[in-house]
């Protein structure tokens, strides 16, 4: 029997076996169905027995075919803004890796300070970093726009998996861009899909606005400490074997002169991309909303011939998140209306009275974090997880906008884990320059440096700059 037909069968079973359960004390009938929806949706997110996109329109169906939801609630999530805002970021990332100013960037940086392995880690993190809040897939980033420049890299050095040389730089340099990756997708609501979904999700539970320059306020200073200290921590433990690289700057510099002068194009991505950054920067001054900021920069790149109609109705992963997250949005905007957040917050804050409501969000956080074990979906673990533990941390006293950052920010850097753990791991671990011992062992470890960057220094930060 085909394993899609399978896990179909499961998903589908799940969500009829808890339907019919019976309905616990305190739980209305359409929230306790809502809930059978919801759970059999992300079984089928984690299962994948179809496309997460195909799961979720056939989510929405059911929600207003059995009358969970009226019509018009069971279709709201695709006219939400911060769907809109996603699709608008991944036409940014259409735009810097179509007319090459990503690769540019690269190049750039590495032809001015590569000259080893440490410091050639060091140019692609701060590419990384440069890209990340233009980039909303961490997968079209790590692995569309720095990918192929590190495997040209470890070929150039002559490092490669299949004659023994992996460790010569290639294991070095997979693993250290990587975990940055992991790094860059805490660090902007536009950095990776479901750091959207944790601020729509954010204000749902506790009715608190996440702008982007709140966000980006917060994670910059535990971001930037944690992308400082990776590469060298990863350098400790996986050191390559190749530590000076004086050839890397003439190779760069190489690369730039085949791609010539920067074109009108990348001038008009780089132009599009630097205004969208300050205004997102300084919503809460102008009073402008994200999303239209980025539609506007986009009819920029268009009008300007820099993107063209056909690129944007054939990105097929903006048009796929529009559907699985604006259907996503729908179901766990339903289940916080029915009240059915609130009940299963009530019922395990009552559960951990008597600890100090610190220590329980630490606990959330930690179980949050490494609960990504089970999941092979930054997507489909926020929409599992997040809005439940938030509601518990707060129910159990904690502040607010404390708990929306401290679980959200983790929403990237979970990602370090495993080979599996969110898009760009398969592509890495696939190069064949990592064994999955090497993987586990450096992503546990630069785990702990997260949590002491993130969960550490990043509440004292965000004291200090008056977030709670």
């Amino acid at each position: 029997m085909n394993s899609n037909f399978q896990k179909g069968v499961f998903t589908v079973l799940v969500g009829i076996a808890l339907w019919f359960c019976p309905m616990p004390a305190g739980v209305s009938a359409p929230a306790w169905h809502m809930f059978a929806i919801f759970v059999a949706t992300i079984i089928g997110f984690i299962l994948h027995p179809i496309p997460i996109g195909g799961v979720a329109l056939i989510a929405v169906g059911l929600t207003g075919f059995l009358k969970v939801l009226k019509p018009a609630e069971a279709l709201s999530g695709f006219g939400n803004a911060t769907i809109w805002l996603i699709v608008g970021a991944y036409m940014f990332a259409k735009g810097f890796i179509k007319t090459g100013l990503g690769r540019r960037i690269a190049y750039v940086i590495m032809s001015k300070i590569a000259t080893s392995s440490l410091k050639l880690a060091y140019s692609l993190a701060i590419t990384d970093f440069i890209v990340s809040p233009a980039t909303p897939s961490n997968t079209a980033r790590g692995g569309g726009i720095l990918y192929p420049i590190v495997r040209s890299l470890c070929t150039a050095f002559q490092s490669e998996p299949e004659d023994g040389t992996r460790k010569k730089i290639g294991n070095y340099l997979m693993l250290s861009t990587f975990e940055c990756d992991c790094i860059t997708s805490s660090l902007f609501l536009t950095s990776v899909a479901p750091n959207l979904l944790v601020a729509k999700l954010a204000k749902d539970v506790t009715g608190l606005d996440i702008t982007w320059g709140t966000y980006a306020l917060a994670t910059i200073l535990p971001g930037i400490i944690a992308l400082i200290i990776t590469p060298y921590l990863v350098y400790k433990l996986a050191t390559p074997e190749l530590t000076h690289t004086p050839e890397a700057p003439q190779l760069a510099k190489d690369e730039l002169q085949k791609m010539g002068p920067m074109s009108s194009a990348e001038t008009t991505v780089l132009i599009a991309f630097l205004a969208a950054l300050a205004m997102w920067a300084t919503t809460s001054f102008t009073g402008l909303n994200a999303t239209m900021i980025a539609l506007v920069c986009i009819g920029f790149m268009l009008v300007r011939g820099a993107l063209e109609w056909n690129d944007i109705i054939t990105e097929k992963g903006a048009w796929d998140t529009l559907v699985w997250m604006g259907g996503l949005m729908s179901l766990a905007t339903g289940l916080a209306k029915l009240g059915f957040v609130k009940w299963i917050a009530t019922g395990i804050s009552g559960s951990l009275k008597g600890i100090d409501p610190m220590t329980t969000l630490l606990i959330l956080c930690l179980i949050n974090m490494y609960v990504h074990y089970a999941f092979a979906s930054l997507s489909a673990h926020v929409s599992a997880v997040y809005a439940a533990f938030l509601a518990v941390a707060v129910a159990a006293g904690a502040p607010p906008m404390l708990s929306a950052i401290a679980l959200g920010v983790e929403t990237g850097i979970m990602g370090c884990l495993t080979h599996y753990a969110t898009g760009p791991a398969p592509i890495y671990f696939g190069s064949g320059y990592i064994t999955q011992p090497e993987w586990w062992k450096v992503g546990f470890i630069c785990s702990i440096l997260f949590i002491i960057c993130f969960l550490g220094i990043g509440p004292v930060w965000w004291k200090m700059v008056g977030l709670w």
